[in-house]
């Protein structure tokens, strides 16, 4: 009933825009409609791609004096149909990433107009926190806090409110705290491995907060903050977050024996499965040589970019990638074990002090570990962002 009507549609708007020349035809999302032809069942004769050969002509027929300019947007430009960006058609491609620490101090400015800030609330500290956020994730974040400082009866929004929302943007909503005390326990040991081996490896972040507060899955969390924006990242940064992330494990291990590992690291090993194979087959930071190891389609997240790829790996290759990927976290491992073994004074005060407050600050962290240890000077003296940007 409905064969044609996509087609039919592109053909009454650019009508519509010569009509009314000089015109901007702005399309959103075009990936909807401007996929690769050919990977659908069908012979390639379905609505969707009619609507997009309707497409292709309508844009082929413009004469240089047309008035007509066609402007769209994606986030998905790998997956669109290599006949729409030829020239002629989309011939100019401006990519939009997301924005660096002056950009997202800009876009929170621009969001916060509009709210009441308190004065100990500064726009420069908040963009340092948010790296990754996108401009939409920054003005929810200042809706939520204005939200939870409505709940809690403030007239303004202060530092608390703007902490919480950022924590429940990355990790979820909080949940019920513990109340049984070896689960808690066991929690507080796991975070604080996670902060110490951190801590303690060259080249990771600083410690921003150790919380046993429930967010979303997570029973407790460990948070860092950069010192600086994560654009180029060096090996050292790359190996000391796998042992960061393996520091939880290590002290459930160590602390509590073989025996007693529980199911709290499954999200931790993934995350560093997948950054250790990153640094094999991507980055080309292993034995195996500095060379990229897999097709990009074939590590694409498209489905049908996947399908299409083909992989031509062997399996020598695959065998000593899968070798490679083990050393480098059994070598990791080894370190945050160690990490553990000689600290354990410390990690026992500092889990005593957690169980009291169930949330300690990152210098409280970092105050109670330089009483027994020496913290790298890398991981303590990092020129702030704001340094940086003056120089």
């Amino acid at each position: 009933m409905f064969v044609g009507v996509g087609a039919s549609r592109v053909r009454d708007l650019f009508n519509k825009a010569k009509a009314n020349a000089p015109c901007l035809v702005f399309i959103d999302e075009i990936d909807a409609v401007g996929r690769q032809r050919g990977t659908g069942i069908g012979g390639g004769n379905d609505e969707r791609e009619q609507t997009l050969n309707q497409l292709l002509t309508e844009m082929d027929g413009f004469s240089g004096d047309s008035g007509v300019i066609v402007i769209a947007a994606t986030n998905r430009p790998e997956i669109l149909d290599s006949a729409l960006l030829r020239s002629g058609r989309f011939d100019r491609q401006v990519s939009v990433g997301l924005p660096d620490v002056r950009g997202r101090e800009e876009i929170l400015k621009v969001h916060s107009k509009n709210k009441k800030l308190d004065r100990d609330v500064d726009i420069s500290v908040i963009a340092m926190r948010t790296p990754g956020f996108s401009g939409a994730d920054l003005a929810n974040l200042m809706n939520e806090a204005a939200i939870l400082a409505g709940r809690r009866g403030k007239d303004r929004v202060t530092l608390k409110e703007i902490d919480d929302s950022i924590d429940r943007i990355v990790a979820g909503m909080e949940g019920t705290k513990m109340t049984d005390g070896k689960s808690k326990i066991l929690v507080a040991y796991h975070e604080i491995g996670h902060a110490v081996c951190a801590t303690l490896t060259p080249g990771h972040d600083p410690v921003q907060k150790v919380t046993l507060i429930p967010r979303g899955q997570a029973r407790g969390l460990t948070w860092f903050i950069p010192g600086e924006d994560p654009t180029l990242i060096s090996r050292k940064q790359l190996f000391a977050r796998i042992v960061g992330g393996l520091g939880g494990r290590a002290a459930e291990e160590i602390i509590f024996g073989e025996s007693e590992i529980t199911t709290g690291a499954a999200g931790d090993l993934q995350q560093i499965t997948q950054i250790a194979r990153q640094m094999v087959i991507t980055y080309g930071m292993s034995e195996i040589g500095p060379w990229a190891l897999v097709d990009q389609a074939v590590q694409s997240s498209d489905v049908v970019m996947r399908m299409l790829a083909r992989n031509q790996m062997s399996e020598k290759l695959a065998e000593d990638i899968d070798n490679s990927v083990r050393q480098i976290i059994d070598s990791a491992y080894e370190i945050a074990k160690n990490h553990i073994r000689n600290n354990r004074e410390c990690i026992d005060k500092l889990v005593e002090v957690l169980m009291e407050k169930e949330t300690l600050s990152g210098d409280e962290f970092r105050a109670i570990l330089s009483e027994f240890t020496d913290i790298p000077s890398d991981n303590v003296n990092r020129k702030p962002i704001r340094e940086l940007i003056e120089a």
